[in-house]
């Protein structure tokens, strides 16, 4: 598949592990580390499909309501996958980008944060872009805050501000909004995910729970999303009268 505009930015909320263990009669833990097996696949696989940026949520601000058990298991995960694959990734090619508040992390997960990001900061072939303690009205909380301190300490006057500007404040900055935002197991909702970048992104939801996600539903979702056409609040073709 060859890609509209360049490289594709798939966005995925990756939902349906605990569903998944839950199926199988085991804990929700086995859900989420089979769940990183999937992203491996996925990361590995994404490239060759005309994809140059895939954002994926990891963990969001409201999971903290979660299990302690279960939060510190997606902690883990997290360590765990960039200590398991972060020498392959930057061979590979792929930046690593975390998204997402940073205060209230321990020390050990700001460390792996950072040394991925420092690690990989130079490639250019892929950028993952995982977002993590993340809350689409938190990331724009924070940018609205980051901008009103800026007027505050004379950086920046209120009469500037327009679309351009409020989305350097975003944690997303520098990298284009998603086309295609993907979400597994069936349900059908942001659910908090990239609220301002998804203004013209292509919705496609698939009925399949994350841990069983690999490359063939990646190629199916691009598939439904090329058969589209964006129009980005314009007409569509077939709606416009030709003249003369």
């Amino acid at each position: 598949m060859t890609p509209k505009d360049g490289p594709l930015h798939v966005a995925i909320i990756m939902d349906g592990n605990g569903r998944w263990a839950k199926k199988r009669g085991l804990p929700r833990t086995f859900g989420h580390r089979e769940g990183v097996k999937a992203l491996r696949r996925v990361v590995e696989s994404a490239p060759d499909q005309g994809v140059g940026i895939l954002t994926v949520f990891g963990f969001s601000t409201e999971n903290w309501r979660r299990p302690v058990a279960e939060v510190s298991e997606l902690m883990n995960l997290l360590k765990t996958y960039v200590e398991s694959d972060l020498d392959r990734l930057s061979r590979e090619g792929v930046r690593v980008r975390i998204l997402g508040r940073r205060t209230g992390l321990k020390p050990d997960i700001l460390e792996i944060i950072e040394r991925a990001e420092r690690r990989t900061a130079g490639n250019t072939r892929f950028l993952l872009q995982v977002a993590f303690n993340y809350g689409g009205q938190s990331d724009l909380v924070d940018a609205a805050r980051k901008f009103a301190e800026a007027v505050e300490q004379g950086r920046a006057r209120a009469a500037d501000l327009d679309e351009t500007l409020f989305e350097t404040y975003l944690s997303t900055t520098g990298a284009p909004a998603p086309d295609l935002i993907v979400r597994t197991s069936g349900e059908r909702r942001l659910s908090n995910f990239l609220l301002w970048e998804c203004a013209y992104a292509e919705l496609v939801f698939q009925d399949v729970f994350w841990p069983d996600y690999g490359p063939e539903h990646l190629k199916s979702a691009i598939a439904e999303y090329a058969a589209r056409e964006r129009r980005y609040g314009g007409a569509a073709s077939d709606d416009v009268l030709a003249t003369g």
